[in-house]
């Protein structure tokens, strides 16, 4: 027995036969095997002869030691969940399908609502979402029903007072109710703020830097055709190296005016027929004329007629011949294979060269992301190329995909429908 348990038993015990009265008494005994203690119950009460007397006492000693670990695991379990209901960061719902039958205090402050709206059945998941985030929340619903759990996407909440919220969500469903589950919530407004501040200085400086560029350009391209007819050929040659650069950073500035448009909902696209065969062989070929390095092999045929929007369509090809050519510097060629089913034709660009580690390939399509080893970094670039092509074909209703293997080359593989949902 432990010194102060033992000692508080003996107490409770002498007090008990000195006042004749049952007792029950929890206490812990050292077990010399385990070298643990166990808890035991003991409980007694007194024998009595006919006048009152004490004969002897009848006694029971239970081992509870498994009942007790039960209640400890129960309180400390109770103790993290009440922590948890009770965070001033987190906001924590529990769900019954769609409808919210309880919340803590950070929930019903983060969307203005109170207690009675949850009692009185006012606080429902589907009133509470945005339209346009309608079909992602059901989306993970669904993901919930079948996984039982969702991971953490975003969204928008509409608060009480019509205000929108930036949210970022995950669910788990309850183990003994099927049809609960509980959902946390974190507040995702500051996030949002940076990023909205972040694409107006984008756009603003975009703007700002296209005029004078535009005009930069004009004039040395006003100046070398004067110096031509001068026969000045060294200074023709001089200003003709100039025009590089200045292509490359028109370039990126009006990829810098894309994803700003993107993230704002405002990139626009023509809904015209598309001769897509025709169109791949021409980015070939411009591509071709432009690299003294690679041979650009086009292998197969695409249909002729495709509905979308034919300079981004082209936009999105030149950027993955150009990034297969950047990224396969030791490399002689650069492949593109054009394929069609019934329903889809598939257009693969596969290059020679540096190849994307397993765990970056998720994150090479994402706005601004660069791969990370020191040969991908020496490469130019702002990493924006691939989250705008993923967003075109994302448009057209198609998708695209990355197969890769270190040191032996990426292989980017875009699928488009032939027919398009009006």
């Amino acid at each position: 027995m432990h010194p102060h348990d033992y000692g508080h038993t003996l107490t409770v015990w002498r007090h008990v036969l000195a006042t004749s009265e049952s007792y029950e008494i929890e206490y812990r005994l050292k077990d010399s095997n385990a070298g643990s203690y166990r808890w035991f119950l003991a409980r007694g009460m007194p024998v009595r002869d006919e006048t009152g007397q004490i004969l002897k006492w009848f006694g029971t000693c239970t081992d509870i030691d498994y009942q007790k670990r039960i209640e400890e695991a129960l309180r400390q379990s109770q103790e993290r969940a009440s922590t948890l209901m009770n965070s001033s960061i987190i906001g924590i719902h529990i769900l019954e399908g769609e409808q919210m039958v309880d919340a803590n205090d950070t929930f019903l402050r983060m969307t203005g609502y109170t207690r009675e709206d949850l009692r009185e059945g006012r606080m429902n998941v589907r009133h509470m979402t945005p339209p346009d985030y309608l079909a992602r929340t059901q989306q993970a619903h669904q993901e919930l029903a079948r996984h039982r759990s969702i991971i953490p996407y975003e969204k928008e909440y509409v608060c009480k007072d019509g205000s929108r919220l930036p949210v970022v969500v995950g669910a788990v469903a309850l183990q003994h109710h099927p049809f609960q589950a509980i959902g946390f919530v974190l507040d995702n407004s500051a996030r949002k703020e940076l990023e909205r501040s972040k694409d107006d200085f984008i756009n603003m400086a975009s703007h700002e830097l296209r005029n004078p560029l535009a005009a930069l350009k004009m004039q040395t391209q006003l100046v070398r055709k004067r110096l031509e007819r001068q026969s000045h050929h060294e200074a023709v040659t001089a200003l003709s190296r100039a025009e590089g650069p200045i292509k490359q950073l028109e370039r990126l500035i009006g990829e810098l005016l894309d994803v700003s448009k993107i993230q704002a909902g405002r990139l626009e696209y023509r809904q015209e027929t598309v001769d897509l065969d025709a169109l791949l062989h021409e980015v070939a070929d411009t591509m071709q004329q432009l690299s003294t390095t690679h041979t650009i092999v086009v292998r197969g045929a695409a249909p002729r007629l495709l509905v979308g929007d034919k300079d981004r369509l082209g936009q999105v090809f030149t950027n993955l011949i150009s990034n297969a050519i950047k990224y396969s510097p030791g490399a002689e060629t650069v492949e593109m294979d054009l394929d069609a089913s019934p329903e889809t034709v598939t257009i693969s660009v596969h290059d020679h060269g540096l190849g994307i580690p397993r765990e970056q390939r998720d994150k090479i399509f994402e706005r601004f992301y660069r791969a990370t080893g020191p040969k991908q970094r020496a490469i130019p670039g702002l990493g924006m190329g691939l989250y705008i092509v993923a967003e075109i074909v994302k448009r057209h209703g198609g998708t695209i995909t990355v197969d890769s293997e270190v040191g032996k080359g990426s292989t980017f593989t875009v699928t488009l429908p032939k027919k398009r949902d009006a």
